[in-house]
């Protein structure tokens, strides 16, 4: 039996229970161990007159010691019944008590809050002993359980792909793997199993899934990390539509069974869209502020900053916060300007909107009454608000507008707990400009298929091709990421030809891929929804780490193992590999 498992009903039984000293209490005679394991915890007893030899065990331990307790469950008596743990109406009587493990003093103690999240990896087997930590794994391991479940019920094959493979464009930096046998050539580890999924519907799989172990080497933060997990997901014979339908149904199976019920099915919202009303590709639908433009309306306005934007082919758009117009000082929006500045704007317009139709801002006295009710309707202001105005382009707009709106949302305590609202994103662009010496990138992956309709556009203007590609949202937080992929070849050419993979180099970096599409592909798209971000979800936490058993810091330093760390030149020279240091600045 374990530690969180004995009942009222098990009264009188003989039991044998192990685990950690979570607690020691010596009463001057009586000595009480609150001994812990995965399940829970149990109280025992060590009485001197009964067994004075666990009592003196007992009377040496320190908390963290690992003992096995064998002796007879009693009741306890009703003055120190615990109602707080479900094991509380009964303690065991130990006649004997063996150290199994001691412990040294502890370098932070389990129960506190406050601890340094680098000392907390560093001492990862003490962190991982705490109930939370315990409950976030449980929650994942139970979410994994639920998707292969809904999955297998389905017709879907669990089948492995490669980790060591070659490098491919997916938006990330590769990690690459020197091969001993043949100095100067390398593997990569997989951004995603992208083109072996592909190849597996290539081959006849028409449903794969893979709970899939993934490396990026890319900037960390707290919903990010170099090393991830999802669940790799494609079809045969599927439309977009397909795709979401099943995605959403597989939520609605893993939230239903961690005991939460969310509403189906999840809205579709074109990437346009979601940037101008939201500023951002993945909003958080738990609150409004939506953002309206106002543009044409202040195209002419006295106001330089306004209408200087719209003669540049920029935009004028606005959000307001309700309630704010008492709550806000002058100080508080100076600070909102430099909040803009640093998410790339020039400052931030404002007007005060009072409870008595007043209208107040420093730069009210250059707007006419049009200009002010065009922005009091296009920023949806109500007596007692704030409308706030970013003039810039539009990239820029949507850029602080997108960060200003979830800012003023957990200032102003807009955010509704316990909500669940899932989003679809759609018809996001093909390709993006580049920001490293022009021309195009993919704006997902190169291996995403361009709406029907719009690949006459690929070689004359591949900024206006849309393409099949589509995000999940939950809260503000990307979930996951999925298209319908290129099966012809010709397409494939093409669409590695406009982001600079000429059709020779396409052949060598690629010609697997080619190969297949060539030998009758069907038609096939997926998705990859994160389990690390499926469980910080469910878990209640916005820290990635916290899902994960053994994370990295956000500099990609492991204070457990010391990882990353140099190899000893004998190994380096075993590669044929130099390093390089860099010149100090």
């Amino acid at each position: 039996m374990l530690c969180g498992e004995p009942r009222a009903g098990d009264t009188g039984r003989e039991l044998t229970l192990s685990g950690w000293v979570g607690g020691r209490r010596d009463h001057g005679g009586l000595i009480f161990i609150d001994l812990r394991d995965r399940t829970g915890i149990v109280q025992l007893v060590m009485d001197p007159e009964r067994s004075p030899e666990a009592h003196a065990v007992a009377h040496a331990l320190r908390l963290e010691c690992v003992v096995r307790a064998r002796g007879e469950l009693v009741p306890r008596s009703e003055a120190t019944r615990n109602d707080q743990l479900p094991t509380g109406d009964v303690e065991l009587a130990v006649a004997e008590l063996e150290l199994l493990s001691s412990s040294e003093v502890l370098p932070f103690q389990l129960d506190d809050d406050g601890v340094d999240e680098a000392l907390r990896i560093r001492h990862r087997y003490l962190d991982l002993r705490r109930p939370r930590m315990q409950e976030l794994q449980g929650i994942r391991t139970r979410a994994v359980r639920s998707i292969r479940r809904f999955l297998d019920e389905r017709g879907f094959l669990d089948l492995e792909t490669p980790t060591m493979t070659r490098a491919t464009p997916e938006g990330a930096r590769d990690f690459v793997i020197p091969f001993r046998l043949e100095p100067g050539t390398f593997y990569a580890l997989p951004q995603s199993p992208q083109l072996y999924k592909q190849l597996l519907m290539c081959g006849g799989f028409d449903r794969y899934y893979q709970i899939a172990r993934c490396w990026r080497d890319e900037a960390q933060r707290a919903d990010r990390a170099l090393e991830f997990t999802q669940l790799d997901l494609e079809m045969s014979f599927v439309e977009r539509e397909d795709v979401l339908t099943l995605t959403e149904q597989l939520m609605a199976e893993v939230w239903r069974d961690a005991g939460h019920e969310i509403e189906l099915p999840f809205p579709r919202m074109p990437y346009g869209e979601a940037l101008a009303r939201y500023g951002s590709d993945k909003p958080d639908l738990r609150y409004g502020l939506e953002i309206g433009d106002v543009s044409r309306e202040v195209a002419g306005s006295e106001f330089g900053v306004f209408s200087r934007a719209v003669s540049a082919g920029g935009v004028v758009r606005c959000l307001s916060v309700p309630g704010a117009a008492e709550a806000l000082s002058r100080k508080d929006y100076d600070e909102l300007a430099e909040f803009a500045k640093e998410w790339g704007g020039k400052g931030l317009a404002y007007l005060i909107f009072e409870a008595d139709g007043s209208v107040r801002s420093p730069i009210a006295k250059f707007l006419s009454e049009a200009e002010i009710a065009a922005i009091r309707e296009g920023a949806g202001a109500e007596p007692g608000s704030v409308a706030f105005i970013a003039a810039d382009s539009q990239p820029v707009v949507e850029r602080v507008l997108g960060a200003l709106r979830p800012h003023l949302a957990r200032r102003f305590e807009l955010i509704g707990e316990g909500q669940w609202r899932f989003l679809f994103v759609v018809d996001f662009p093909l390709f993006k400009e580049n920001d490293e010496g022009g021309g195009w990138t993919a704006e997902h992956h190169p291996f995403t298929a361009p709406k029907r309709e719009d690949e006459h556009l690929l070689e004359s203007d591949p900024g206006a091709v849309v393409s099949e590609a589509y995000d999940m949202v939950l809260n503000g937080l990307e979930m996951a990421s999925g298209s319908i992929r290129i099966n012809r070849a010709e397409l494939q050419t093409r669409v590695l030809d406009v982001i600079g993979i000429a059709p020779d180099e396409a052949e060598e970096r690629f010609g697997f891929l080619l190969r297949a599409l060539r030998f009758g592909a069907p038609p096939h798209g997926g998705i990859a929804p994160g389990i690390d971000r499926i469980a910080m979800q469910l878990g209640d936490t916005d820290n990635l780490r916290e899902v994960v058993a053994f994370p990295k810091l956000g500099g990609g330093s492991d204070p457990l193992t010391g990882a990353p760390a140099p190899l000893p030149p004998e190994q380096l020279a075993e590669l044929g590999l130099a390093v390089v240091r860099k010149p100090s600045a």
